[in-house]
């Protein structure tokens, strides 16, 4: 009875302590660089900053935003070599008053490279324990790879399953305590992380938030770099920047109203039926119009890239009202996610040309260089579920990087695979008119990481996300975002620009 009773004491210690936040000193940070002792990891400094006076490498006004208003914190700098050829730089953020008790981890896109400053002072003036890494490598690009198979794999899921061990260690050598509750939260890059997390590492973290989740890059190759070739097929095939907001009207003009509003957004592109070809240019080349060989490339672009070989689809096209954006994929270079996934991994080239890329001979080629490495595409989530954790994915119909598509299918896969009542533990949420991780025609900006915490704290699932539309500082349009495969409906009265306005229901 009397351990019972003890074991009830420490944790109800625990618990006070968590909701007050300890205060730790700025001596018992910077002690941290001699007594903090990690596996296979050097505390390269551990410095305490002042509030309001952290200063990012680099400046520049970037910097200037990440470092506003950040209360005092303990700075950790580590440097983490799991592997012989492993040199993986992560940072630990740790408030040192007013910490929540939690841990946040954010990651990144591309192909990382760097340190997040901006996410981890967003995460740090939350009151959460931060961290991040640079994925182990500096710069960019994937010239890292070449001669360095460590090093891909340390980008592809160790660098992050090793920042967050070391991490949360970090934090209950301050602290006295481990965290409470450890999230992810990256979009893009950082997205195919949040699914690698939750796919290879289960127990890394209690919540994840996977944004345009870039979970099968490999595949996705295909899609990018074959809508470059068919937009640089040859000189006329080439659509020029001048011509996209044409074509973008034109898609709007057509779908818009399939959901019973006007509203200027397509709410959902899979019920669209757009053809480019109705802008066939009649006379003169112009603008408002494409040439036959401009919407040959169109279609290209709006189209599936299928294997010739079996048939089945290897990556869905782009969707009408992502027009605005094409200049990520049909624009004077392909996209460099892409073109150095095939260039330094791939072919472990650094002069191969895009138009080389041919899915008859490349497509297995690239899928046994990737290994599993780089993509997370498996939809058997049940270790991560089966432990309590909560997968909140989000994508915009607009984005031009990330087939949105591609977020759809693997949330079909994973209810095919775990049941329907895995909602209660994965939800998806596409945004009507935002492009890649933001900006677009539609309300773009939403607080992803309270509905997280709301889910995964209070049990309160997220039955719809109020998303904002903002110009010029000001808002000027509110929308629900909805859990798949809900959309928001107009309720019939009410300003259009309100999310009021609406209600989540079926399609």
């Amino acid at each position: 009875m009397k351990n019972v009773m003890a074991v009830a004491c420490v944790l109800l210690l625990s618990a006070s302590l968590h909701a007050q936040g300890p205060v730790v000193s700025a001596a018992a940070c910077e002690r941290l660089a001699a007594s903090l002792s990690l596996p296979h990891s050097t505390v390269t400094s551990a410095k305490a900053v002042a509030a309001g006076k952290f200063t990012p490498p680099g400046g520049g006004a970037a910097a200037a935003q990440a470092a506003a208003g950040l209360p005092a914190f303990c700075r950790v700098a580590l440097t983490i070599t799991p592997s012989s050829d492993s040199d993986i730089k992560s940072e630990i953020w740790l408030p040192l008053s007013g910490w929540n008790g939690k841990f946040l981890q954010v990651g990144n896109g591309g192909w990382g490279g760097s340190i997040q400053y901006g996410p981890l002072g967003d995460s740090l003036r939350r009151g959460y324990a931060a961290a991040s890494t640079d994925t182990g490598h500096t710069g960019p690009d994937a010239s890292f790879v070449i001669g360095h198979p460590e090093k891909l794999v340390d980008f592809g899921y160790r660098a992050v399953h090793e920042t967050a061990v070391q991490g949360k260690a970090t934090v209950a050598a301050l602290y006295g305590m481990t965290p409470r509750l450890s999230y992810f939260n990256g979009c893009s890059g950082g997205g195919r992380m949040s699914f690698m997390e939750a796919q290879r590492f289960p127990e890394d973290f209690d919540a994840i938030i996977a944004g345009a989740p870039g979970f099968n890059r490999t595949d996705g190759a295909f899609q990018s770099l074959g809508a470059m070739q068919g937009t640089h097929k040859d000189p006329a095939s080439f659509i020029p920047a001048s011509k996209y907001p044409a074509l973008h009207q034109a898609a709007v003009s057509t779908c818009d109203a399939i959901d019973g509003l006007k509203d200027g957004l397509i709410t959902d592109p899979t019920k669209c039926q757009f053809d480019p070809g109705g802008l066939a240019c009649t006379g003169a080349d112009g603008p408002s119009c494409l040439t036959p060989p401009q919407v040959v490339a169109a279609r290209r672009i709006y189209a599936p890239v299928i294997d010739p070989k079996t048939g089945k689809e290897v990556f869905a096209g782009l969707e009408p009202g992502s027009e605005m954006h094409w200049a990520a994929i049909s624009g004077a270079q392909p996209h460099s996610m892409y073109n150095d996934l095939a260039r330094f991994i791939v072919f472990q080239d650094p002069k191969w040309d895009f138009r080389a890329l041919d899915i008859n001979k490349h497509l297995e080629l690239a899928r046994k260089a990737d290994g599993g490495v780089l993509s997370a595409t498996s939809p058997d989530l049940k270790p991560f579920v089966g432990r309590g954790g909560k997968l909140l994915i989000y994508h915009g119909w607009e984005d031009q990087n990330i087939s949105p598509r591609m977020s759809v299918d693997y949330y079909k896969k994973v209810v095919d695979t775990m049941g329907r009542d895995v909602d209660a533990s994965v939800r998806l949420f596409m945004v009507p008119g935002m492009g890649h991780c933001g900006g677009g025609d539609g309300p773009n900006e939403f607080d992803m990481v309270t509905a997280l915490e709301q889910w995964r704290e209070k049990g309160k699932a997220p039955a719809a996300i109020i998303a904002s539309k903002v110009a010029d500082g000001s808002v000027t349009r509110t929308r629900p975002l909805c859990p798949y495969p809900q959309v928001a409906k107009y309720k019939g009265t009410g300003s259009i620009d309100r999310a009021e306005s609406f209600a989540c229901s079926a399609p």
